[in-house]
């Protein structure tokens, strides 16, 4: 009976997450499919969001994700590899790193903000763009991807590095050709939650890359997220509700997306490398 009744409490947890997710898609979809249209994702705002569409909104929202990942994505392998591959596990340096890193995790976002808004804006002269806020998503993405790709790297047998040194491989073309192939499924699943929460993020964007919501000419230019545009429309515009409801149905049938890209993009590049082998 015990153990029956432990089998049905975690089915039951496991019913309710699910449950709690479906519910918030469902309304999502339903209340933002009434107000979506190919308008509505080519136009620009007009009346305060209220009308009009998402374009340059869009395009800024790629554009930051695109410079946070620039800047992420090579960072956080190389300093993941360091940690598992090129210092001792019970190296003091290194685990002041962990330390650092698993301390950053917890950081709220705002705090952030106010950093990239004092460091990149003001500090580096970079102002109010969207170079801005993707650097300071990249630093709230770093943390969670360098600990989640370093647990993948650490996770790799050992035989697999003697192997690799039997054979003469140097260690970079271990690195390359067996470390990252091998922790693949770690290194999806930190880009996955660094693409989630940098095209999430509001507040640390309304203090770097700010609030026009014009189409951007270049990366220096200032520019609105989704994430942003929704809170304005649900927060400080009356009657932007339906406005607000499409556009979170545009943030997540864009996170779908870009994670399955990602997924898609990486399972390519493994299917590269063992042709290559």
């Amino acid at each position: 009976m015990k153990e029956r009744g432990f089998t049905l409490l975690i089915w039951a947890s496991a019913l309710l997450v699910a449950a709690m997710l479906l519910w918030v898609l469902s309304d999502v979809f339903i209340k933002g499919l009434s107000h979506l249209s190919w308008s509505f994702l080519m136009d620009e705002p007009s009346d305060s969001g209220r009308s009009g569409g998402i374009a340059p909104i869009l395009i800024s929202t790629l554009l930051i994700l695109l410079v946070a990942l620039f800047v992420s994505i090579p960072l956080g392998l190389a300093v993941a590899v360091w940690l598992s591959d090129f210092t001792e596990q019970r190296s003091e340096f290194a685990n002041i790193i962990r330390l650092t890193l698993d301390a950053l995790t917890g950081v709220p976002s705002i705090v952030y903000g106010l950093f990239g808004n004092a460091f990149f804006s003001i500090f580096l002269g970079l102002g109010f763009s969207i170079v801005s806020g993707g650097l300071t998503l990249a630093c709230m993405i770093l943390p969670v991807f360098i600990r989640t790709c370093e647990s993948g790297l650490s996770a790799v047998n050992n035989d697999w590095r003697k192997g690799a040194l039997a054979l003469g491989l140097s260690r970079s073309a271990t690195v390359w050709h067996i470390l990252l192939p091998a922790a693949a499924p770690a290194i999806v699943t930190g880009l996955i939650l660094g693409i989630g929460r940098a095209t999430a993020e509001t507040a640390a964007l309304i203090f770097t890359s700010g609030y026009v919501d014009r189409m951007p000419e270049s990366v220096m230019d200032s520019g609105r997220s989704l994430a942003v545009h929704i809170y304005d429309l649900s927060m400080n515009v009356t009657g932007g509700d339906d406005a607000a409801y499409a556009s979170a149905f545009v943030l997540i049938t864009l996170i779908i997306l870009l994670n399955t890209f990602a997924q898609a993009g990486v399972n390519r590049w493994l299917k590269g490398r063992l042709v290559a082998l």
